[in-house]
């Protein structure tokens, strides 16, 4: 499959819900994650699945497709050795190797776009299998 066109130089639009949700995660901690596919028809970032604060990183690594790729933002709460409660901001590039070639250059060259619509995000993880992933990355990242 080849892209047609000016379709891969146009770029991929971000749907209003996606910023929004994101805002509800950053600033009011509606959301422990939120997952975002991107709608071929619509050619933009969608909300797939959100994930309450309850919820656990297994529950969000579980909510990712095992054959497809992802955008994925995750809010990590942890406690620094002085005893603050801190939170950062993970987005996650989820591209696992047995994604199609398509569906990983679509996500590849519309990740920087996207990235760029949700201000304040505090490191990025790309992943190829869940082991990229892990909680420890995400732990050693935010310490």
């Amino acid at each position: 499959m080849s892209f047609r066109g000016g379709n891969a130089s146009s770029g991929m639009g971000v749907a209003e819900h996606s910023k929004s949700t994101f805002l509800e995660l950053q600033r009011k901690k509606v959301y422990r994650y939120v997952i975002f596919k991107i709608d071929d028809k619509k050619n933009e970032v969608v909300v797939e699945k959100t994930g309450g604060p309850a919820e656990s990183y297994d529950d969000f690594t579980s909510s990712l497709p095992e054959n497809d790729c992802r955008y994925a933002i995750y809010d990590f709460d942890y406690v620094t050795s002085e005893n603050c409660q801190k939170s950062k901001i993970f987005f996650i590039a989820w591209s696992p190797s047995v994604s199609r070639i398509r569906a990983k250059m679509l996500y590849a060259t519309s990740k920087d776009r996207f990235r760029r619509e949700l201000e304040g995000i505090h490191y990025e993880i790309q992943a190829t299998d869940p082991t990229e992933m892990d909680l420890e990355v995400i732990r050693d990242r935010a310490h």
